[in-house]
């Protein structure tokens, strides 16, 4: 796990400081909100519906046991009692007080924390697949380039007032668990026949209200290339980007604009201009970085572990925990577990203050202090020695974190909604916690498999609804909520993004199309197929017979 040097120790401090005097010019008057509003974005701090929110980075996703305390201690101190983890892999506090802000800001500077670019027209925190570094079918772990790439973007004179914001994702597997195209720029790790370690690239996907799939500008880019490439990307963007037009103003307008070939061209052009010497990291620095995700100290394990057998045998709960939230890792004798934030009615992605601490007390314990958050809202463990799983699980049970539901139909993506956003024209934790009460029956969600059903408050699509198997879009007409459905999503590697079936529906009426859509690809699907293989094969109408003639 990366550790701030001494650099960015006093750059996070320094800025702690001057945020403090901005808040206290602010509160006497100096300051009106419209000058303020630049220089609190900049330090991750909006104005909602009801009060401030704060949205603290998590690069990559990778949190220590220590840092997970300390967004328990502010959950406490400065919050009511949790924190709502997002689809950035951030952690967002729904209700401080501004004069409390630098506090908070300093409290998680001791801890090598902070919220800056975490909002603002600039390069936000970089994502990463949220078991980089052990899963089982990884090419190499992404979070040293994605480390490089944080230290690149902070606070880059050239790129911190772009047309829009701006969102990188990299992965180290072909199975792709990090959205990659889905986000401006998208980056796959991949091998060549050499055997060396380069990048895939894709640009210019997104969703909000013009949802894209990024294209494919280079097949093969040498890491050494890395930071080169991604300065020619930008600075393509920044010279061209439209700043006339917000709603027109990501790169994949401009990608779609003058159409892929162009733009890579344009890409290359610049990649070529910039010439000798390439921006290259300092002597030794990605060997530097590279060491802080050197694998942590496995022991030597046989990768079947009879009490384990005997446990799954003997605990019919703890054998369908293991099925659902238990994935392959790459070390013998070791597991990653997968935490579900989504239990049955409850609101997706919150965690209380206890909840944390004993998730920390369980990275500490059993997962080498390690803990990751992933795009979907859920919370990782990722090097969980295979006897210990039951331990694992029964503390987990304790705290309320033991739901067997990970890609089932109630492990459901949702954005605060109108209940927090000033943005949102409706609400999603309600409907979430609704759907998830009718779909989540043990038995029935099994019944169903693997489902993912995604729910945004408004256009911006936080909820990332445009890549969910059933995608729920919520707006406002005349003055009442109503909800569009779409299908067929996916953020994975087989990227789609989903169809709009018809008119939308009202609050009363939604769930109920939802379970109708449900129970019409369990109808018709054939040979064990999944709800997305099944929708590609039959397309939309026979779901839209079914909803629209009952609903």
């Amino acid at each position: 796990m990366y550790r701030y040097d001494e650099f960015d120790a006093t750059f996070v401090r320094q800025r702690v400081k001057q945020f403090r005097g901005q808040v206290e010019r602010r509160a006497a008057g100096e300051l009106s909100e419209d000058e303020f509003r630049p220089l609190r974005l900049m330090n991750g701090l909006y104005l909602q519906l009801h009060a401030y929110m704060l949205r603290v980075a998590v690069p990559y996703g990778t949190l220590s046991a220590r840092q997970m305390r300390k967004l328990a201690f502010i959950a406490d101190s400065y919050d009511r009692g949790y924190g709502h983890f997002t689809t950035r892999q951030n952690i967002q506090y729904n209700w401080p007080r501004l004069p409390d802000v630098p506090d908070i800001l300093g409290h998680l500077a001791e801890v090598e924390m902070h919220a800056i670019q975490t909002s603002g027209n600039c390069i936000r925190n970089v994502t990463a697949d949220h078991w980089a570094g052990v899963a089982a079918d990884e090419v190499e772990d992404p979070r040293p380039y994605a480390e490089l790439m944080r230290q690149w973007s902070s606070l880059h004179p050239e790129f911190s007032f772009l047309p829009r914001k701006f969102k990188i994702a990299v992965t180290g597997s072909q199975a792709d668990r990090a959205a990659i195209r889905y986000h401006d720029i998208g980056l796959r790790l991949k091998k060549n026949t050499q055997g060396e370690a380069g990048f895939e690239v894709f640009v210019g996907g997104g969703m909000g209200r013009t949802p894209m799939l990024a294209a494919r500008v280079r097949d093969w880019l040498a890491r050494d290339d890395l930071l080169t490439y991604l300065e020619a990307i930008m600075r393509v963007f920044n010279l061209h980007g439209r700043r006339d037009n917000k709603y027109k103003a990501r790169i994949k307008i401009l990608v779609h604009a003058l159409g892929a070939e162009e733009f890579s061209a344009q890409v290359e052009e610049e990649f070529a201009r910039t010439g000798a010497p390439r921006i290259m990291p300092g002597e030794g620095e990605l060997k530097r970085i590279a060491a802080y995700f050197a694998p942590p100290g496995y022991d030597a394990l046989r990768d079947d572990d009879p009490a384990l057998a005997l446990r799954l045998e003997k605990h019919k709960d703890f054998a369908g925990w293991v099925e659902r939230n238990v994935s392959a890792h790459g070390v013998p004798g070791y597991a990653i577990v997968n935490i579900s934030l989504k239990p049955i009615g409850g609101i997706p992605g919150d965690a209380s203050a206890d909840q944390m601490r004993a998730v920390a007390d369980l990275a500490e314990s059993f997962s080498l202090d390690e803990i990751r958050i992933s795009h979907e809202q859920n919370l990782v463990l990722p090097n969980v020695r295979k006897r210990d799983l039951f331990a694992v699980w029964l503390s987990l049970g304790e705290h309320g974190l033991a739901d067997a539901n990970i890609g089932l139909a109630s492990d459901i993506i949702a954005c605060p909604g109108l209940d927090y956003c000033g943005l949102a024209t409706a609400r999603s934790i309600p409907v979430a916690q609704d759907i998830s009460k009718r779909l989540g029956e043990p038995a029935r969600q099994r019944e169903i498999g693997d489902m993912k059903i995604k729910i945004s408050g408004c256009i911006n699509a936080c909820g990332h609804h445009h890549a969910g198997h059933i995608g729920i879009l919520g707006l406002e007409k005349r003055g009442r909520e109503y909800y569009q459905i779409t299908l067929g999503g996916s953020g994975d590697e087989s990227a789609s993004v989903g169809e709009i079936i018809g008119p939308g529906f009202s609050s009363e009426n939604l769930s109920g199309a939802v379970e109708t859509i449900v129970d019409t690809y369990v109808e018709l699907r054939q040979n064990g197929e999944t709800f997305l293989e099944a929708y590609r094969r039959v397309g939309p109408e026979p779901f839209k017979e079914a909803v629209y003639a009952t609903h």
